[in-house]
């Protein structure tokens, strides 16, 4: 009975030891960063036609979007790939979960130049207060610095000085930083995208919301602020802004270009199983995929088995997570949606890769 004991244990160590090595080797075959060419080919090559949505999404309007961050790290495989949907509440994620590579898939061409806009601050500012100042267009304030709280920083920017000449020579330097920098070759288009997003983002300032730009959304009051500022239902901070910490993650996988957006439907014939393809063919896996709301609209039209099957062709284990938002969840009756987790391998096991 001991040695059958002594064996079974045994047999376990070498499953848990060749579970470790596998995960370990399957993320070290993720490049540790992409060139430029690399880093436009996977977004222009996996990309999809520029598709429509009711509102411009500048950002979200999810006030519990933190309260899933413990079992989601609990849960999920960091150093894995990421994917999700739409503006900055996926930096939070991102910086909680810390993956090796990030794929961001709208249905909206604009969340692409919001996120080529967020790229180009990310790289060109030190720290969080910069970013913040240069974010919402404001001339930084000099008592402010890497060791201010978010508090202090969104307090001080919302009330810095604006003017046409700190927004024009900020936009200017983000369009260089894309254009000439990495040599991105941005479209008239797409420069009159970033020119939109950023003309909001100093118009409102740090109390820009969902439905700011005025073009089909509605807001419920949760400001830029309020987002960054929110904490989990411990009371922990965990935006991307909470910490130095948390924003030099986004800020070195900006730089290796690890972050790329993609033009897709989640229930489109090409973004995500091209995503899935590239992951797949690296022997990695997606360990979260954020979802926003996206599934509601996908039900609505008649999709969803669409996007299940695009889902069950990504590469997956038992511990890749479906981040999800609803109205009516779990977390308190506050304004906004609510946020959850679910297990992607049991969501879509019931789903054939195949039409």
């Amino acid at each position: 009975m001991r040695t059958r004991r002594h064996h079974v244990f045994a047999t376990f160590l070498l499953v848990v030891q060749f579970g470790l090595y596998s995960a370990t080797y399957a993320a070290d075959t993720l490049p540790t960063q992409l060139s430029d060419q690399e880093f436009w080919k996977l977004s222009s090559e996996f990309s999809e036609p520029d598709g429509s949505f009711r509102s411009d999404n500048l950002l979200s309007n999810e006030s519990y979007f933190q309260y899933v961050i413990p079992q989601l790290n609990e849960v999920a495989r960091s150093g894995q790939v990421y994917m999700g949907v739409g503006p900055e509440q996926n930096f939070t994620y991102i910086a909680a979960l810390k993956p090796k590579m990030v794929f961001i898939v709208d249905i909206r061409r604009g969340n692409l130049d919001l996120q080529l806009m967020y790229k180009a601050l990310f790289e060109m500012s030190k720290d969080r207060a910069e970013f913040v100042s240069r974010l919402f267009a404001r001339k930084q304030p000099a008592n402010i610095g890497p060791n201010s709280t978010v508090e202090e920083i969104f307090n001080v920017v919302a009330n810095a000085p604006t003017s046409d000449e700190i927004y024009a020579e900020n936009l200017s330097a983000i369009k260089d930083h894309l254009v000439k920098k990495h040599g991105f070759p941005l479209s008239e288009n797409d420069l009159g995208g970033i020119d939109w997003v950023y003309g909001n983002f100093q118009r409102f300032g740090t109390h820009i919301n969902y439905g700011s730009s005025g073009r089909g959304g509605f807001g419920n009051g949760v400001t830029y602020a309020d987002l960054m500022t929110a904490t989990d239902a411990q009371g922990v901070s965990r935006s991307y802004l909470a910490s130095e910490e948390n924003f030099n993650v986004l800020k070195s996988l900006e730089m290796k270009n690890l972050i790329v957006p993609v033009v897709g439907n989640f229930a489109g014939p090409k973004a995500i199983r091209s995503v899935g393809k590239y992951v797949k063919e690296r022997e990695a896996i997606v360990a979260a995929f954020y979802l926003s709301n996206v599934e509601q609209y996908l039900r609505q039209d008649g999709i969803w088995d669409d996007f299940c099957r695009n889902v069950a062709a990504l590469p997956l284990d038992q511990s890749s997570m479906f981040i999800r938002s609803e109205r009516g969840g779990r977390f308190g009756l506050g304004s906004g949606l609510n946020s959850d987790l679910a297990n992607m391998t049991s969501e879509v096991k019931t789903c054939t890769t195949e039409k």
